[in-house]
């Protein structure tokens, strides 16, 4: 399948964040991605809602939006979740994980929605990926730590040894008159 929508990893990656421990999009970043209305990506998911069981998707506390209010005070993230009385949303959002994302391909049928969920999911995969290249980097570096840093002290060892050591006294060179 040729790839006719490209979206930059980054722009993907910027739009997933950590809530309750997991990896989740906001159902109005994906519906942008989408290209449809937040609106029509709920109405969709809820007329599918045994599809998307609460590990696959889950809504947002009034706690979780306010904090979340907080943390980016006037960004465009907030200006997506902020009640209005002007036709805003008045509701809690939606957060999707990985594998929410991944239904919602059942569910929107367009081929944008579904060229657009593969980028979703290959960068989803790449973050993991990273994240567990890193993960290995930090326990290789541990072990190097904790391999070398007894070589290290057996070193100081030694050279600590070799300051303190008593000098010896000197056998003089040459001829000696007694």
């Amino acid at each position: 399948m040729k790839e006719l929508i490209s979206i930059p990893n980054e722009t993907i990656i910027s739009r997933i964040l950590f809530i309750r421990g997991k990896k989740v999009m906001f159902d109005s970043d994906l519906a942008k991605l989408y290209g449809v209305e937040t609106k029509e990506l709920n109405r969709a998911v809820k007329r599918n809602r045994d599809r998307f069981p609460d590990d696959f998707m889950f809504q947002l506390n009034n706690f979780e939006t306010s904090n979340l209010r907080c943390q980016f005070g006037t960004s465009s993230l907030i200006s997506q979740i902020v009640i209005s009385k002007h036709g805003g949303r008045r509701n809690n959002p939606y957060v999707f994980t990985e594998e929410g994302v991944a239904m919602l391909s059942s569910v929107l049928k367009s081929k944008k929605a579904i060229q657009v969920n593969i980028q979703i999911i290959r960068t989803f995969k790449k973050l993991r990926e990273i994240l567990s290249e890193n993960k290995k980097l930090a326990e290789k570096i541990e072990k190097m730590e904790l391999k070398y840093d007894s070589k290290i002290l057996q070193i100081f060892q030694v050279i600590k040894n070799l300051i303190t050591e008593k000098e010896k006294p000197k056998n003089r060179i040459g001829f000696n008159s007694k």
